[in-house]
């Protein structure tokens, strides 16, 4: 490579954060359990649902970076202004309940994947990856911390290996793509967990907070209110960062579900419940090596996935109580702030050494996350069109036509999950 084209591949990679680490952090160990059942129970037919949910996923985490940067504070505040403080910490609650349980299902998850690995010892590996999380997120600084998790984004590239390594009907793949089948109930339940998975309420608060510190780790840049001369460079770059991010998450989710429809549902493996059950049914089929890469996969993604859910509860917690929030400050400069981001991890943990039921866990999660999702969703429409809130930088017709149809179809999905049960 020439060095003006690695530079330009370096600046490239540099203008990428927030918007990449949020669409990588989608794909944890739960949302890799949901795309292998996808493709495992269902081959090609349900891929057009990543088609479907790209715009409407982008459109929406943009929402969510606009707020951040424009205002210069995160979604909790700026829906504290327009709805009932009593409502906003009912939703806030709800997303800490359903962050710690997704937290449990990924170090659990985690923790079986190093137990495939290396042959013992899963519930010791889910504590050790519960405290590295834990003890990177409390004294690693923010600036590092965040590039750190930005290389650990490369892990996604097992699930993009895995497809050179399986024969593929490129002909059903690509019918899948363009052509939407809901063969039954179980189809519908599943298509309405893609959605739930694909478009989490975490992801809007992380995403927004991380533009807040971009702001607040950076001596030259301010709210976009209060300097809207930076407004071009910085809306291409949230444009740049949300969709190469949201693009990340939706291609590596296809990968899974490509390959776990031409091996386990080829091969008549269908009842995968968990990301381990993927990667252990993938052995025999695919191979030995692609087996491991799927297994190592799931511990990055959950690597990746584990901050970003304590530390969007924690932002949305700290934001309604008025702490202060945030990665860059030392513990006890935030006490609050670093007391939820350990609980949820703790408590997390303890979800593994319970009898509950990790499946069922996580469907009850997918539940309250698809029911706190339309209301976020829809005070963050309001915020984004509101000229006290936005000044003159309020959503395009566009936008507000996207983000108004992501919180629209949620509504129906969170209706169908209803009348499917």
């Amino acid at each position: 490579m020439k060095v003006g084209a690695r530079v330009r591949s370096i600046a490239l990679f540099e203008q990428l954060g927030p918007g990449l680490v949020t669409g990588a952090a989608d794909d944890d160990p739960s949302g890799i359990a949901t795309y292998s059942q996808a493709g495992a129970q269902f081959g090609f037919h349900l891929l057009w649902t990543m088609v479907l949910t790209y715009p409407l996923m982008t459109a929406i985490q943009l929402v969510s970076a606009h707020i951040g940067r424009v205002t210069g504070c995160g979604l909790a505040k700026n829906m504290g202004e327009i709805l009932p403080r009593w409502f906003v910490t009912g939703l806030v609650a709800l997303l800490f309940v359903a962050n710690t349980i997704n937290i449990g299902a990924d170090i659990a998850a985690m923790g079986d994947a190093a137990e495939l690995v290396v042959g013992t010892g899963g519930h010791i590996f889910t504590i050790l990856f519960a405290v590295v999380s834990l003890l990177l997120q409390m004294f690693i600084p923010y600036r590092r911390y965040s590039n750190l998790l930005k290389w650990v984004t490369l892990s996604l590239l097992a699930y993009v290996a895995l497809l050179f390594m399986v024969k593929l009907n490129w002909a059903a793949a690509a019918k899948g793509l363009v052509w939407p089948v809901i063969d039954g109930k179980d189809a519908l339940v599943t298509v309405v967990a893609i959605f739930g998975t694909t478009i989490s309420p975490y992801l809007f608060f992380w995403q927004s907070a991380q533009e807040v510190k971009e702001v607040d780790q950076n001596d030259a840049a301010e709210p976009l209110v209060d300097a809207p001369w930076q407004a071009r460079r910085e809306f291409r770059r949230m444009r740049l960062d949300t969709f190469a991010g949201m693009a990340v998450s939706n291609l590596v989710a296809l990968a899974i579900m490509i390959g776990t429809a031409a091996t386990l549902n080829a091969s008549g493996h269908s009842g995968i419940q968990t990301a381990a059950d993927a990667a252990k049914a993938l052995q025999p089929v695919a191979g030995k090596f692609a087996f491991l890469l799927f297994a190592l996969g799931i511990i990055g993604t959950g690597l990746l996935a584990v901050p970003v859910l304590a530390g969007s509860a924690a932002y949305a917690i700290g934001e309604t109580r008025g702490w202060k929030c945030g990665l860059e400050h030392k513990p006890w400069e935030a006490v609050g702030f670093y007391v939820v981001i350990g609980l949820a991890t703790l408590l997390g943990i303890a979800i593994d050494w319970s009898p509950l039921d990790p499946i069922k866990a996580l469907f009850y999660s997918a539940v309250i996350n698809g029911f706190v999702a339309v209301p976020i969703m829809a005070a963050m429409m309001l915020v984004v069109s509101r000229g006290s809130a936005m000044g003159k930088f309020t959503a395009k017709p566009r936008l507000l036509f996207f983000g108004w149809a992501a919180t629209i179809i949620m509504a129906a999905a969170a209706v169908a999950m209803i009348v499917a049960q």
